[in-house]
């Protein structure tokens, strides 16, 4: 029977899933997401049983202090958290992200925060973005000045999700001048340690992603040893650039996981509830949108696998990686709206968790790049005219 379940996948991707979920069941129910969403707060029991279980850093190898897991791996644990809380899919993927900085082979002694985050002990945040440096990361203000063997960072950080439980923020800051036809270059990334008094954090309430702690993060004079430098001073841009691909089709598998569970949760309910002395999942006006949503969500499905293999074996995928973030979450947009009509007003009460998905859906459309900018670069790699 059609369902959204994903087809042809190995024995132990199977498992890897299972497990997943089985930790999830145990530590963080249905209900206990809904409360949580609610509270914002950080699933600390569930964070750190999923660094017992090795499913943190899947990221990383095993010689570096990871679990050695694969692309295809991390999307379908994405997946599976997406489906019982957004939010903390949103903060796995940081963390996998912050491991995968952490592999670099410039890193010094700073790699040895590795098998940290991976267990969970550590946990790790990026700061990226600006207030007026977003997409556009080249117009970042944030300097870093090396002095007597430490770094001294100045600047404001925004949209910083898990910046509240992090021991240490990934910070890029310019740390060497740069001509502005080249302003990539003088760019580093410094792990800075929040506990201390340069670093303040404010938490950002959102309307969706409540649990993932968005935050703006204020460095006054906010300390670094040297050897906090991630990989090559001045290169801090190209770690990012590298594991972009991953964190866009990762970004895809959240969108994935928020559709399916959508999905799912209208299907059956328009099986159960009834008008007019039948159920309403009988109606035709009702079949049509979650026909719809089905068709869409195996075609983005299949678009995110074929990128993940397309990272796998090592070919490039920029572009696609783009692709499969434009449209699975656009297709989850879509996906959420059909099924809270099919709900009706029990789609938007707070007892349900459709109304977490719609709200949660929204944040995919623009991040952690936005389709907007996305479509830019699916063009230019078409050949058409860079237009920004």
């Amino acid at each position: 029977m059609l369902s959204t379940e994903p087809h042809a996948e190995s024995q132990e991707r199977t498992a890897l899933r299972q497990v997943t979920r089985e930790i999830l069941d145990r530590h963080l129910s249905a209900e206990s997401a809904l409360q949580t969403d609610r509270a914002g707060d950080f699933p600390s029991t569930t964070w750190r049983a999923l660094g017992e279980s090795g499913l943190l850093g899947i990221a990383a190898d095993e010689e570096l202090g990871g679990s050695g897991g694969t692309v295809g791996d991390a999307v379908a644990t994405t997946e599976e958290l997406a489906r019982r809380l957004p939010s903390l899919a949103v903060d796995y993927v940081l963390s996998g992200m912050a491991m995968r900085m952490l592999t670099d082979p410039a890193c010094g002694a700073i790699s040895a925060l590795l098998p940290q985050v991976a267990s969970g002990e550590v946990v790790g945040s990026f700061g990226l973005s600006e207030p007026g440096a977003g997409t556009d990361l080249l117009g970042l203000r944030t300097r870093a000045e090396l002095v007597d063997g430490q770094w001294h960072l100045h600047g404001q950080k925004t949209w910083i999700s898990l910046a509240e439980e992090a021991s240490v923020v990934f910070v890029l800051a310019r740390t060497d001048p740069a001509p502005e036809d080249r302003r990539a270059r003088g760019l580093s990334l410094i792990a800075v340690p929040t506990d201390q008094p340069g670093v303040q954090v404010r938490r950002v309430h959102l309307a969706g992603m409540r649990a993932a702690g968005t935050c703006e993060v204020f460095l006054d004079d906010a300390l670094a040893p040297e050897a906090s430098l991630v990989g090559e001073r001045g290169k801090g841009l190209r770690i990012i650039s590298q594991a972009l691909d991953v964190e866009r089709v990762l970004a895809a598998a959240i969108s994935l996981g928020i559709g399916r569970a959508a999905l799912d949760l209208a299907l059956a309910y328009v099986k159960e509830r009834e008008a007019f002395g039948r159920p309403i999942g009988a109606l035709q006006a009702v079949q049509h949108p979650l026909a719809d949503s089905l068709a869409e969500f195996h075609a983005a499905r299949a678009l995110v696998d074929a990128c993940v293999t397309r990272i796998e074996s090592g070919e490039q995928a920029i572009s696609y990686a783009g692709m499969a973030k434009l449209v699975a979450s656009e297709t989850t947009a879509r996906i959420v709206d059909r099924a809270m009509r099919a709900m009706g007003a029990m789609g938007l009460a707070e007892e349900s968790a459709m109304q977490m998905y719609f709200r949660d859906a929204r944040l995919q459309l623009f991040s952690p790049i936005s389709n907007e900018m996305i479509r830019n670069l699916i063009a230019e790699d078409a050949g058409l005219p860079r237009s920004y």
